[in-house]
C-alpha cells in the first residue's frame, strides 16, 4: 500500500480538510494567581465562538465556549474557578488580618488586658505583618471595641465579636493547610495563657476561633492542652 494510501493517510487527509478554531475575546483582566506560574500574573477573561473550517478557513458556526482565563506570561487557560484562589499580596493580608482579629477577640475576652498578654499579642500580629503594632495600640483597640459593641470584658464571645472572627477566618480556612490553621489557633492560645490560664470567656473565643477555621472541637481542646505544655 503506497503511502497516504491507508485509513491513517486519509485521516491526516481530513484533518487537514476540515478542522475546529476558536476566536477569542477579551472580556475582562486582571491579577491572579497563575497554577502554571506558580505566582501572581496578569490574566485575561476570555470568551470564544467555535467554527467549523475548510482549508484553514472559518465555514459554519458551531457553539460559544469557555469563558476561560489566560496569563499573560504562559498563555495558559484555566478555568474561571482559578480566580476563587487568591493572589500571593491578597493571602499574605487575609492572613495577617486573620492574625490581628484573632488577638483582639483572646485580649478581649481575657478581661483585664494585662501587660503580658498585651506583650506576647503585640508580638504575635507584628510577626504576621503588622510591624509597627504596639502593646498600646492594641489596648486602646480593644477598648474601643468594647465601647462600640457594649460589651463587658471577660465576658464569652458576644455575637458581634463572633462575627467578626467569622468575617476573618472563614475566607482564609480553605487556602490553610491543617497546620497552618492550627498555627493560628495556637497563637491565640499562646496569647491567652501569657497572663495564667484560661479563663472561661478566653475558651469560649478560642473555641470560636476554632470554629470559624473549621477545626473539629476535639481537635481544639487538644490543641489548647498542646498550647499549655512547654515545648
Amino acid at each position: 500500500m503506497l503511502p497516504g494510501r491507508g485509513r491513517n493517510g486519509q485521516a491526516a487527509r481530513h484533518a487537514r480538510l476540515l478542522g475546529t478554531r476558536t476566536a477569542w475575546t477579551p472580556v475582562g483582566d486582571g491579577e491572579f494567581f497563575c497554577p502554571g506560574c506558580g505566582g501572581d500574573r496578569n490574566y485575561q477573561r476570555l470568551t470564544g465562538r467555535r467554527r467549523f473550517t475548510l482549508l484553514g478557513m472559518p465555514v459554519l458556526p458551531r457553539g460559544e465556549t469557555g469563558p476561560v482565563v489566560e496569563c499573560a506570561a504562559c498563555h495558559r487557560h484555566y478555568g474561571t474557578d482559578v480566580l476563587d484562589h487568591p493572589t500571593t499580596t491578597r493571602f499574605s493580608a487575609m492572613l495577617r488580618d486573620a492574625v490581628h482579629t484573632v488577638a483582639l477577640a483572646v485580649l478581649a475576652a481575657g478581661g483585664t488586658c494585662s501587660r503580658t498578654a498585651l506583650e506576647a499579642a503585640a508580638g504575635t500580629v507584628r510577626s504576621a505583618g503588622f510591624d509597627d503594632c504596639t502593646e498600646d495600640q492594641l489596648g486602646a483597640l480593644v477598648e474601643a471595641l468594647a465601647q462600640d459593641t457594649g460589651r463587658v470584658f471577660g465576658q464569652p464571645c458576644g455575637a458581634g465579636l463572633a462575627i467578626e472572627l467569622h468575617e476573618a477566618l472563614d475566607p482564609l480556612a480553605p487556602h490553610l493547610a491543617p497546620a497552618g490553621r492550627e498555627s493560628i489557633l495556637l497563637q491565640g492560645a499562646r496569647i491567652a495563657l501569657a497572663d495564667g490560664p484560661y479563663t472561661p470567656a478566653e475558651r469560649d473565643a478560642l473555641a470560636t476561633v476554632g470554629a470559624a477555621l473549621t477545626i473539629c472541637a476535639d481537635d481544639v481542646t487538644r490543641l489548647l492542652v498542646a498550647a499549655r505544655t512547654p515545648s
